[in-house]
């Protein structure tokens, strides 16, 4: 066992083997969060490496911020997977493994020899993800799918378009790449927990994760809206979230994102600036089914009255009247948040070629669990690729033909 996979040993799911076959940002950040419960994660590379190792700013070749920020926690080792050496090595890689991840596509990884059934062969015990862009039943299924491709599909540049943007546009973060890696997390810790009660029943196990249903099922579970009915009721799309007026307030002198939303948060508004009977006296005001089906309305006024007074001074008021706000932050406020720096969310780490580098730590806290972080520093490609083989009973001339004639091909 490595130095890495030493130090998450404390986790929740220490002890548990992960053979990660992800690159970009969907499958690194699913097996990152395994690695941050404890899980050893071997990464698998080819001698070009995660794509993500390319992407600046840097410091050094190989080692990208995106790659430094999902990465962490885990082991990196090269195979040529084309190969019959490489091929099997990972088949002896996954036979003492309990979760192969991939996100390569499942035709290519039939290709390969790496399909559910090849792995269950030399491993009845395993789980094998398979984190893709389509549902394998339907007819989109060896479609390639990307973040962009997915938002369009699943209705993002859509939903922008009719909240007020004046063309389509893609969510400015890999939204479904990251929602669909959480997706993966819980398939896996829940497929752990399924095999611990089988016991010896369990006879491996083959689960599909897929973009587009899980980015379809996060946006319909908001804009379903009236056709959630048969005969419908009315449109797709919920007009609180869709109504241009829904943004940060500007205040007189920036902006505050504020959300009067139930009947004591609106009585406390207008107790607050001075108009106690605004909300009896107002029809669009009254109640909650009113404030919906006027919230174009609504949020126009209240915009038009967020304008008169400065930022600091509408936060002093509307926190003493316990209605929620908070500031609207940079990406660069995010580094200096008050509330991050006291949990120590962001931290400094120093990092053994990149030097002192910023990280954000786990969201998740264990209350009686020993701390899960830090995480060892993102691998260097390849760079635990001789120790892991020599632990699989490679001698030393085999592994070295091995990454020479990976390092002709590269």
């Amino acid at each position: 066992m490595t130095d890495t996979a030493k130090t998450m040993q404390a986790g929740p799911l220490a002890g548990v083997k992960i053979l990660d076959l992800t690159s970009v940002v969907l499958g690194p950040f699913a097996t990152q969060i395994l690695a941050s419960m404890g899980a050893e994660v071997i990464k698998v590379e080819t001698a070009g490496g995660d794509n993500m190792r390319s992407v600046g700013p840097m410091k050094s070749p190989g080692m990208g911020h995106i790659f430094l920020h999902a990465n962490s926690g885990k082991q990196s080792v090269v195979l040529d997977l084309k190969s019959k050496d490489g091929l099997e090595a990972l088949l002896r890689m996954a036979s003492s493994s309990d979760v192969l991840i991939s996100n390569v596509r499942p035709a290519a990884m039939a290709r390969l020899g790496l399909d559910f059934e090849s792995v269950r062969k030399v491993n009845p015990r395993i789980i094998y993800v398979s984190c893709c862009g389509f549902d394998q039943d339907g007819p989109y299924a060896a479609k390639p799918a990307y973040d962009d491709l997915i938002q369009g599909a699943a209705g993002v540049p859509w939903l922008m378009q009719q909240y007020g943007s004046p063309e389509p546009c893609y969510a400015p973060v890999t939204l479904a790449d990251r929602v669909t890696g959480l997706h993966a997390v819980y398939a896996v810790t829940t497929a752990l927990f399924a095999r611990e009660r089988a016991g010896d029943a369990w006879q491996g196990e083959a689960i599909v994760v897929p973009m587009f249903e899980a980015i379809t099922q996060f946006v319909l579970g908001d804009h379903m809206a009236g056709r959630s009915f048969e005969p419908s009721l009315g449109d797709a799309g919920y007009a609180r979230l869709l109504t241009p007026n829904r943004k940060p307030y500007k205040t007189a002198d920036g902006y505050l994102c504020v959300l009067i939303y139930n009947d004591k948060h609106w009585a406390s508004f207008f107790d607050a600036i001075g108009e106690p009977g605004r909300l009896k006296s107002d029809p669009i005001f009254a109640t909650h089914s009113a404030r919906a089906a006027n919230i174009d309305a609504v949020y126009a006024q209240v915009s038009r009255i967020m304008q008169s007074r400065t930022t600091a001074a509408w936060q002093t008021l509307l926190s003493k009247a316990d209605i929620p706000n908070m500031p609207m932050n940079s990406a660069d406020d995010l580094l200096h948040d008050p509330h991050h720096m006291a949990t120590g969310f962001i931290r400094e780490i120093d990092h053994p070629t990149e030097g002192k580098i910023k990280r954000v730590g786990s969201p998740v806290k264990w209350k009686n669990h020993p701390a899960l972080e830090p995480l060892s520093p993102a691998p260097l490609l390849g760079e635990h690729t001789r120790c892991v083989l020599e632990g699989l009973g490679y001698d030393e001339a085999t592994i070295t033909r091995m990454l020479e004639a990976d390092q002709a091909k590269s």
